[in-house]
């Protein structure tokens, strides 16, 4: 398969790093209006650099598109309309508009599209997704300190989209309600965002994320009639609680507490092990983007649907939007006249009303 990256920023340096070892896989070029630097990512991938790559768009089978965020639909797009598989990083687009507007290009031309919601590949959700059937409600925490990069976007469409991508894949019913409030630190878009997506099913997510926080911190737990299951994202780590049969069929644990003679600390000791059932499944050290490119590689291969579709990211994006729209509008102190929308601080609104 003779593929190409787009963009050989921050993460198109990863993908044609990636591309360059994989096996049946020829990096015909990089692309970047950024001589330097898609000299230098060329040259440690042996393979070349072009300027613009229009110029070879007739070499290549498919292409990874790791353009900024505002270029994603010019890029994509002329790459779409000329029958070329995509695997666009994520989000798809810069708004609901242009992303519809890729997926109807695909769509017409019957070409493959997969998006970069590079979680669906962590390690860390293969090993917890088994336990994740029918969710009720679901928590995610993902922050991370201010990277200068994806300056071009705010927090919802830079980290929280990665969440937003997850609870989709799993709620199992469409989003019903959306809530959210978000502050601006360090300016032009919000870097902190706290949000509560509710479906139709009942099942409600609340999400938080910040791109300007002192301590990294990625994780999620998911409460389902099956257990609880908590995921670290960051240490690699998938802890799922359940009834045990001692709980499940023996007398409740209050009732224990206070038969006679009672042994509380040793009933304290017990809860988890002996009531409540610990797993640990195992968590592999693969690599998450590395995965991510073997899929679309094996999609273009076979024919099979990607694995994160333009739809799908479609959806995603469609959540990040209602999101954006409450934190935008969201009053302060309760009243229109007031401060509205992400405000740095009381005095500084990020907009008045009116």
């Amino acid at each position: 398969m003779r593929l190409a990256v787009i963009g050989t920023g921050a993460l198109g340096r990863h993908h044609a790093r990636i591309l360059s070892g994989m096996e049946g896989v020829e990096l015909v070029a990089v692309a970047d209006v950024n001589a330097a630097g898609g000299q230098q990512v060329a040259e440690a991938c042996h393979t070349r650099w072009v300027a613009d790559y229009r110029t070879i768009a007739e070499e290549i089978d498919a292409a990874i598109v790791a353009v900024p965020t505002f270029a994603h639909h010019a890029v994509a797009g002329d790459l779409l309309d000329r029958g070329i598989p995509c695997l666009i990083e994520k989000p798809i687009a810069l708004n609901v508009a242009q992303a519809e507007d890729l997926v109807a290009r695909a769509t017409k031309q019957n070409t493959l599209l997969q998006v970069g919601h590079v979680e669906r590949f962590n390690p860390c959700w293969t090993a917890a997704r088994p336990f994740l059937e029918r969710p009720k409600y679901i928590r995610s925490e993902r922050y991370s300190a201010y990277s200068f990069r994806s300056t071009d976007i705010g927090v919802v469409h830079d980290v929280m989209i990665h969440d937003i991508d997850l609870v989709l894949s799993i709620a199992g019913a469409p989003l019903k309600r959306v809530e959210g409030l978000g502050v601006s630190i360090v300016g032009g878009h919000e870097d902190c965002v706290q949000a509560r997506l509710v479906f139709q099913n009942g099942c409600i997510a609340d999400l938080s994320a910040n791109r300007v926080s002192p301590v990294p911190r990625r994780g999620m737990q998911v409460w389902s009639a099956a257990g609880t299951t908590s995921i670290d994202f960051a240490a690699r780590e998938v802890v799922h609680y359940a009834q045990g049969a001692n709980l499940k069929y023996g007398t409740p644990l209050p009732d224990r507490a206070r038969l006679p003679g009672a042994n509380l600390e040793q009933l304290k000791s017990e809860v988890f092990g002996h009531f409540i059932k610990l797993e640990r499944p195992v968590v592999s050290t693969a690599d998450a983007l590395t995965g991510e490119l073997a899929a679309f590689v094996h999609s273009l291969r076979t024919g099979t649907a990607p694995a994160v579709s333009g739809p799908e990211a479609l959806d995603a994006m469609r959540a990040a939007e209602a999101i954006l729209e409450k934190v935008a509008t969201h009053q302060w102190d309760g009243s229109a006249d007031g401060a509205i929308g992400p405000t740095p601080h009381v005095g500084m609104p990020w907009r008045q009303a009116g």
